[in-house]
């Protein structure tokens, strides 16, 4: 019989002033389909309000949408706020409209993977089972 494991958590949000999450909806919903525990956090969260839930519900990955063109700096934020919490075991990833130029520096600061547009939600379940491990579930 195999070890259980409890499912992966997931924080799903949409920093700063960006109206549009049909994008950060539909990757909530596959990885929710797959079996994930998804928080999708809603529109116009600060890196602090997201990073807050994160430790609060205990998540193993937080997963960033931005096509508002302010990558650099949310994506940032986030990653500094887990490191100042001591909290750099919550992987963080992203997608939305991103440049390619900006995706290597991205990763330079800590972001574990960047989608960009027409990334399947398979390939997004698929990575996020990869590489978010998943915490052996409690016994008793």
């Amino acid at each position: 019989m195999g070890v259980a494991t409890d499912p992966i958590r997931v924080v799903v949000a949409k920093p700063g002033l960006d109206g549009h999450d049909r994008g950060a909806k539909v990757i909530a919903r596959a990885l929710r389909d797959a079996g994930m525990e998804v928080i999708y956090t809603g529109l116009h969260q600060t890196p602090e309000q997201i990073v807050d839930t994160a430790l609060q519900e205990d998540a193993d990955a937080i997963g960033l949408s931005i096509l508002s063109g302010a990558h650099n700096t949310l994506f940032a934020a986030v990653i500094d706020l887990l490191k100042e919490r001591d909290a750099e075991d919550i992987l963080v990833f992203g997608g939305g409209i991103i440049p390619e130029e900006d995706i290597a520096p991205l990763k330079e600061k800590g972001v574990a993977e960047i989608f960009t547009p027409g990334a399947t939600t398979a390939s997004i379940v698929e990575w996020v089972r990869e590489h978010v491990a998943q915490p052996a579930a409690s016994g008793g």
